[in-house]
């Protein structure tokens, strides 16, 4: 049996991970923490665990592991905090604010030797599984053009912060998709350029970027990475399509498309009804059975940086006006 802590529910996703964590029967979620003591208790009470009144007191009981689900401005302290007690780590994305705070957190989880995995619940969305494995038996041919969305609506809160979140639509938005596009192509992108800017909301951050990316097979790729969509109407965080041309046609995927659409006068919104595969819940099985030694954590703090790091290029570009080449220094 794996114990496993939260850390955290500054993120809309944080209460999707404990739920998964108590539907797996070889894990136990053995407490909370969070900067708001009240926020704690009522996840505590949700979740039918144990409510620690501090992050190190939660890290200092008998657990294996941590879910952070914190601001970004957090991962790195809470993640050194969990390694020098010798619990592995899953990381809410982006990993974090910057490549030194991401590396930061690769080495002490290193020098600890716990895991740290990064959250990308995508790479378990059946559809993206389906055309990895495509691409693995050589089926697909060879990719030359990638065009990607992940267009969502507004989180509003401390994601529109730019010291607590590190940016906005393009930091939180480009590494999922970016993320697929790595993983997919088994290789690392080279060049970026994008526009971003603030068009939809009167907030300090941005909430959108179009980047174009060269890899490093010749393959050129586009993302639309925004909060583009009305926050009190669209059904999801965000729609994370992609359309892939190779040398034997064209693919296109759009990863919660296994859906029902419902529409209720109640919520005065539409809303999807997914019954695909739950991807959070393939996200904390994999960790789960990683931190157990039956698997390989899927999305590594490596694979975390590098995803980052094109979110980060994709800044650098927008304010040169002009392309950047990876990897950043």
């Amino acid at each position: 049996m794996v114990s496993i802590g939260c850390l955290s529910f500054a993120h809309v996703h944080g209460p999707s991970y404990a739920s998964c964590v108590n539907a797996l029967p070889e894990a136990a979620l053995a407490g909370i923490a969070d900067e708001d003591l009240s926020r704690a208790r009522e996840m505590a009470d949700r979740f039918s665990t144990k409510c620690f009144d501090s992050f190190e007191a939660l890290v200092d009981s008998d657990i294996d592991a941590v879910i952070i689900a914190s601001d970004n401005k957090m991962h790195l302290p809470l993640t050194k905090l969990a390694a020098s007690r010798g619990k592995h780590v899953l990381c809410e994305k982006p990993l974090a604010r910057t490549l030194a705070e991401a590396r930061e957190m690769i080495d002490v989880c290193r020098d600890a030797g716990v895991l740290l995995a990064t959250a990308f619940p995508c790479r378990f969305i059946p559809a993206v599984n389906r055309l990895r494995a495509l691409q693995a038996d050589g089926l697909l041919g060879r990719i030359s053009a990638i065009r990607g969305t992940n267009q969502g609506s507004m989180p509003g809160s401390w994601f529109t912060d730019l010291d607590r979140a590190g940016g906005g639509a393009v930091i939180d938005h480009t590494v999922h998709v970016a993320d697929l596009m790595r993983w997919i192509l088994g290789c690392e992108a080279t060049e970026i350029y994008a526009e971003t800017d603030t068009l939809f909301h009167d907030i300090p951050a941005d909430d959108t970027g179009m980047i174009s990316m060269r890899f490093e097979n010749g393959c050129i790729a586009t993302l639309d990475t925004s909060w583009s969509r009305p926050p009190k109407s669209f059904p999801t965080w965000g729609n994370v399509t992609m359309k892939l041309v190779t040398d034997k046609g064209t693919v296109e995927i759009d990863s919660f498309n296994q859906k029902a659409d419902f529409f209720s006068e109640a919520s005065a919104k539409g809303h999807h009804l997914y019954f695909g595969d739950g991807m959070d819940l393939g996200l904390v099985s994999n960790f789960v059975e990683a931190v157990a030694g039956r698997a390989e954590i899927s999305a590594t703090g490596h694979d975390g940086l590098k995803a980052l790091e094109i979110a980060l290029a994709a800044y650098e570009s927008s304010r040169r006006k002009a392309p950047v080449a990876l990897p950043l220094d």
